[in-house]
């Protein structure tokens, strides 16, 4: 299945209304996307320690995949599988720390930290026993100030996808010191985001009637903001706001109005030099976001679940709680309510005979055709 967008957004039609509505592109966008993509597993907090263990769900609803992080007694973090390779009985079920190996419950066999089978009662006999299929599978996995992600088949390392948030956050002071992506044995970093405390009580879970990439398309254009959030215009001078592109990822930059909340005053010489900025919104390919406020980090992800049914969760990791309520990231549940309620029209528009596809506005939508480009080149590789 194919579908072509134009390069030249002033000239392009957006994706064809079958990307939504058809079930054959639905199953094709899962394996060619979303299977093929990093994910996130949050953050790293409860396996901090040698001997943690912590089960992580891939994609829950959609791809399902049990997961499990352990970290051996030299600090190296992996990603596992967490199903038992002997029946597929799942291994771990909450986190613990202090473990010397995992044990499946139901017929002990066990497995040391790095995931190789150690023991096995019974299977005195079998021929060619143990073999490569009797260890735990390890899942490509790479540590992101602080924060996990995996991908069952990557299509390109993690640091290419991330890489142009380290490099435009550099100049702003919060990303604190480097961390490696791939790779598990570099520690987590001093100082910046990996250090901002996660506050469980501003979670949150969302689920509506709509294609999870309508979302992501709401998202990342400021056009609707002023017409949707009458709330986070007066916050963000509308006038002024600012579009980035990079290869995997991109950046809406939203400056504060007169006497609202904002980052303290960038570095001579950095991109963000005497702007007072109100929030930094990235879009991470395919379907994370990383909104930066001054109060720290609202990490938002879409989880696919059916064609028209998309669930959404909100974290939130705190770095001045003194600033919380205020400015552009003051008040989200208000505006989540807000895009939901678009979202869900549009879901129904696409329904309609008389409409197919659209154009792009090309001040406002170049973050939409180049996400509607990376669809288009997925979906066509083999």
């Amino acid at each position: 299945m194919h579908f072509d967008i134009d390069p030249d957004v002033s000239r392009a039609r957006t994706l064809p209304k079958a990307f939504y509505l058809e079930d054959a592109a639905w199953a094709l966008a899962r394996e060619r996307i979303l299977a093929r993509s990093w994910q996130w597993l949050g953050d790293l907090a409860d396996v901090a320690t040698p001997g943690s263990l912590s089960p992580r769900t891939l994609l829950p609803g959609l791809l399902d995949e049990p997961l499990l992080l352990a970290r051996d007694a030299a600090h190296t973090l992996r990603c596992l599988s967490n199903v038992c390779t002997h029946r597929g009985n799942l291994l771990v079920h909450e986190a613990t720390t202090g473990a010397g190996g995992i044990r499946c419950g139901y017929h002990s066999r066990r497995f040391d930290l790095a995931g190789r089978m150690i023991f096995m009662p019974g299977f005195e006999g079998a021929c060619d026993f143990p073999a490569a299929s009797d260890h735990l599978p390890e899942v490509a996995f790479g540590a992101w100030r602080g924060h996990g992600f995996a991908s069952l088949a990557p299509a390109l390392p993690l640091a290419q996808v991330l890489g142009a948030v380290d490099e435009r956050l550099a100049g702003t002071g919060l990303a604190g010191s480097t961390e490696g992506t791939e790779g598990s044995k570099e520690p987590e970093g001093t100082g910046g985001i990996a250090h901002w405390p996660h506050d469980p009580r501003r979670d949150r879970a969302f689920e509506f009637e709509a294609h999870w990439a309508l979302y992501v398309e709401n998202y990342l254009e400021g056009l609707h903001i002023p017409f949707v959030h009458p709330g986070l215009s007066q916050a963000i001078d509308m006038a002024d706001y600012r579009y980035e592109r990079f290869d995997w990822c991109n950046l809406q930059l939203g400056l504060a109005r007169p006497g609202e909340v904002s980052f303290a005053a960038a570095a001579p010489g950095t991109p963000d030099a005497g702007l007072r900025v109100a929030a930094y919104y990235f879009w991470v390919w395919p379907n994370l976001m990383l909104n930066f406020y001054p109060w720290g980090l609202s990490v938002n992800l879409v989880l696919p679940l059916s064609p028209a049914h998309t669930r959404v969760v909100f974290r939130s990791y705190v770095r001045d709680a003194s600033l919380l309520g205020g400015g552009a990231g003051g008040a989200l549940d208000p505006v989540e309510m807000e895009d939901e309620a678009v979202v869900l029209t549009v879901q129904r528009g696409l329904r309609a005979r008389l409409y197919d596809r659209g154009r792009y506005s090309p001040q406002h939508e170049r973050g939409v055709h180049q996400f509607h480009r990376l669809i288009a080149a997925a979906m066509a590789q083999a």
